[in-house]
């Protein structure tokens, strides 16, 4: 990158770019980050008028080779073309039931593309069309971060009381660690039987569970489902020392939760529920557990996207409601029900797409699809094997839950 100074008595400077910066830029690759971000090949152009249609040539040319998967949060014009739609577990188990589909093409986020790998049989591949696409959530523990909570949990005495719980938005590397630690994984679904489950565990009785990475969903079980207070949650910082908690606060803790958060489900406020009710009187407030406490708290009703979208389904006729979850699926949900007088609306002034997602367009869908439809492997992920194994350990612990 050259910077060029206007003043002629001033030399011009080389600037080079930092790592960081060139990440940013998509020039680089962190293969231990959920930010991938190289993607090779040239990229149709998103004006190209025969996108469309490229994708179905190349998908029809692949047939029952390929299996595309679409998360409820991918814009439009990538769900047209998924196979099957749901959140990121019900997806990754789809792939899995399908054994004849040779290439499983993830239209979602990197950690997902990576649980369905570890589902999935040696003989699948699973591809990301755009390796971007990654999770803020996911990213904000790290293996080496959280080996260091660990330590810091030991060297508190309560290590041995402490089962990790995993929420699925997180990398192969903190699932792995869960499964290694006698831990489990969670959806926002079945986050209350996880912990239930978690609480039970051992001899003498564990007290403890550390709640890794989304400290909302953590919280709001909790607090809301199983009647703990609030003091009884603290929250570990990974950037402070020690996790900015005394030992003393570690002993009393029952939920330890991790400094992390979904980066949508984060901006709605209790501000946003308190103006949507003065904007549209008996408007029903529907928000998912990634939110706040004090979102979780205000709005009538709260549960994952699979509960949102049936929730909308049982709606009366003429019903009003408005939805605190990413916009792509709150849009299409409007236009789905709005034949039935349903009105939905986003839950914040403030339009909120979740930006890797969205990363996942049809250029790159296109892009993979011919790609794999000329015999080139492109954006592969693949867990290690060792991985895999403690990953899929913690999973099936979640799967065996009552």
């Amino acid at each position: 990158m050259r910077v060029v100074t206007t003043a002629p008595t001033r030399p011009e400077l080389d600037v080079q770019p930092t790592p960081l910066a060139l990440l940013l830029l998509g020039r680089e690759a962190d293969p231990r980050s959920e930010r991938g971000v190289e993607c090779p090949g040239d990229l149709p152009s998103p004006s190209d008028p025969d996108l469309v249609e490229r994708a179905r040539a190349a998908k029809e040319k692949l047939g029952s080779k390929v299996f595309v998967l679409g998360h409820h949060y991918q814009r439009d014009e990538v769900i047209q073309f998924a196979d099957v739609t749901g959140d990121s577990f019900k997806l990754a188990r789809d792939a899995a039931a399908r054994p004849e589909a040779e290439y499983i093409v993830f239209c979602g986020v990197h950690f997902m593309a990576e649980s369905a790998d570890i589902l999935t049989s040696d003989d699948q591949k699973v591809v990301l069309p755009d390796l971007a696409a990654g999770c803020s959530m996911a990213d904000m523990a790290t293996a080496e971060q959280v080996a260091e909570c660990w330590d810091v949990l030991t060297e508190a005495g309560v290590a041995e009381q402490v089962v990790p719980v995993s929420y699925m938005n997180s990398s192969a590397d903190i699932k792995a660690f869960t499964g290694k630690h006698g831990g489990t994984i969670c959806t926002s679904s079945n986050a209350k039987r996880a912990l239930d489950w978690a609480f039970e565990q051992g001899e003498p009785r564990h007290n403890k569970v550390l709640f890794l990475p989304d400290q909302h969903l953590g919280r709001n079980t909790a607090v809301r489902d199983m009647g703990m207070s609030l003091d009884d949650c603290v929250v570990y910082n990974p950037h402070k020392p020690n996790g900015g908690l005394t030992v003393e606060q570690l002993r009393a803790a029952k939920m330890i939760l991790w400094r992390g958060h979904c980066s949508v489900h984060g901006r709605f406020s209790l501000d946003s529920v308190n103006d949507v009710r003065e904007r549209i009187p008996g408007v029903n407030v529907l928000v998912h557990p990634e939110c706040k406490h004090e979102v979780v708290a205000a709005a009538d009703y709260v549960g994952s996207t699979e509960y949102i979208i049936k929730t909308l389904e049982a709606a009366p006729a003429g019903s009003k409601w408005a939805i605190g979850t990413e916009l792509n699926l709150v849009r299409r949900l409007a236009n789905r029900f709005a034949d039935e007088g349903k009105e939905i609306v986003f839950l914040d002034k403030t339009v909120c797409f979740c930006s890797t997602m969205n990363r996942i367009d049809l250029p790159h869908l296109v892009w993979a699809l011919e790609s794999l439809a000329e015999g080139n492997l492109v954006n592969r992920i693949q867990v290690d094997k060792e991985t895999e194994s403690f990953a899929k350990l913690a999973l099936e612990r979640m799967l065996a839950l009552p």
